[in-house]
């Protein structure tokens, strides 16, 4: 009985542990169309941290367990978020970590812009978020898909062709 309960309290401690490691970093979520993006900002006091089981240095940027290179591979996109880390010149400075699901690619990056957006705006609002205002990206774009309407052929706003004669 005395070995069960130690063994209990053990895995408290252990479970306590896991917690304070889970806590190192900054959350934000993303939204654009269907597209959600949850992200997690690191901030390593050593060049390098370990994230879910790997270990990835400073200026890292994982999508889904994937290099951002990697998940978001037409070229058209990596202009994107790097002009964003560009601009602020955070370049190599942090980890960040993302899970998307949801929507196409594009709805998906810009999702994942403003998530990173709001994650620095959290991190430190004296530097950052003046100039993430200035250049908007901490403006959700609220555009959503609109709704199919019944007695249409199939789209939103189509009208059902009528017969000539």
């Amino acid at each position: 009985m005395v070995k069960k309960d130690q063994e209990k309290i053990e895995m408290k401690i252990e479970g306590n542990k896991k917690e304070n490691k889970i806590s190192d970093y900054i959350f934000s979520v993303g939204r654009r169309k269907e597209a959600v993006a949850r992200v997690r900002l690191y901030n390593p006091v050593s060049g390098k941290s370990q994230i879910s089981g790997a270990e990835y240095k400073k200026g890292d940027f994982i999508v889904n367990n994937k290099p951002i290179q990697e998940y978001f591979k037409f070229y058209a996109y990596a202009p994107k978020y790097n002009k964003l880390f560009r601009y602020l010149e955070i370049d190599g400075k942090y980890i960040f970590s993302a899970k998307v699901r949801s929507g196409g690619l594009a709805g998906q990056l810009d999702a994942l812009i403003l998530g990173v957006a709001r994650s620095l705006d959290k991190l430190d609002k004296e530097s950052y978020r003046g100039k993430l205002k200035e250049k908007g990206y901490l403006t959700r774009d609220a555009r959503e898909r609109e709704r199919r309407k019944v007695g249409t052929g199939g789209k939103a706003r189509r009208k059902k062709q009528s017969p000539k004669r």
